[in-house]
């Protein structure tokens, strides 16, 4: 991928250790001494067992959750909250039923403090048109079938401009017709530098989505995770499912999860 600054850290996880406490008071231990580094223009999958954590672990990468111990660096520096350069899309759209589309999307401006009102409709408008919502833009998210929804969540996500998109699972809950085509149109608009965005990390238990998408899969192993193992995949774009090399990479995945 050429997608300005090559191998340099966006974002790194030393060491970090994560447990939930239980009711009980005992503690579920999720990640135990884990590191990872996601590089500029990469597009990194995240493939695990059910209840790995992979969510978890998105939460830590964005800030909205703090390890016992280990560090987070993002750009150089430690990740101690939220920062406005990551954005998060998740499974279920999180809109605000009372605010429009529009309006939705510019919660995603809402750090902006240099910009006006107009400037931020203007912005707003024109993550719309590119996610091909342009029409919709006075209509409430009650209005809209899922996949419109999770299109409005990720103009949202994409409009602040962030150096990180974090997808968790963003295809997931729509039919598969209309998960195909959103897969497409991320895939297109990253590879066209479209995208103001320098590397994306996609959580899926869809192995073959991932194969399809990213440059880099990770594979956790079941809790407490750690990495069982990277996988680089080496297909042109874009990538058909029916080859035989892609169902090679497959199988790589499924041999490390189990």
């Amino acid at each position: 991928m050429v997608h300005g600054k090559s191998a340099e850290t966006l974002l790194e996880l030393r060491n970090i250790s994560f447990s939930y406490r239980m009711r009980k008071g005992d503690r579920l231990l999720v990640f135990n001494d884990l590191s990872m580094v996601i590089s500029y223009a990469e597009f990194i999958g995240i493939a695990g067992p059910s209840g790995c954590g992979k969510s978890t672990l998105l939460r830590i990468m964005a800030g909205l959750l703090k390890p016992d111990s280990g560090e987070v660096y993002f750009r150089g520096g430690p990740l101690n909250n939220p920062d406005p350069r990551i954005s998060m899309v998740f499974q279920n759209p999180t809109l605000l039923p009372w605010y429009t589309v529009i309006k939705n999307v510019m919660l995603g401006l809402i750090h902006e403090k240099g910009l006006t009102d107009r400037e931020k409709e203007e912005r707003a408008r024109a993550f719309l048109d590119m996610m091909g919502l342009i029409g919709f833009e006075n209509a409430y998210p009650a209005e809209l079938s899922g996949g419109m929804r999770q299109r409005v969540a990720i103009a949202r996500a994409l409009v602040s401009h962030p150096d990180l998109l974090l997808m968790d699972e963003p295809f997931s809950n729509l039919d598969q017709l209309t998960a195909i085509t959103l897969r497409r149109e991320i895939e297109n608009l990253w590879l066209n530098q479209i995208l103001p965005i320098s590397s994306i990390v996609l959580v899926s238990h869809d192995i073959e989505e991932l194969v399809e998408i990213s440059d880099k899969i990770i594979v956790l192993t079941s809790r407490p995770s750690r990495v069982a193992g990277v996988i680089n995949i080496d297909l042109k774009r874009p990538r058909s499912r029916r080859s035989q090399e892609f169902y090679e990479y497959v199988d790589d995945v499924y041999t490390l999860l189990s």
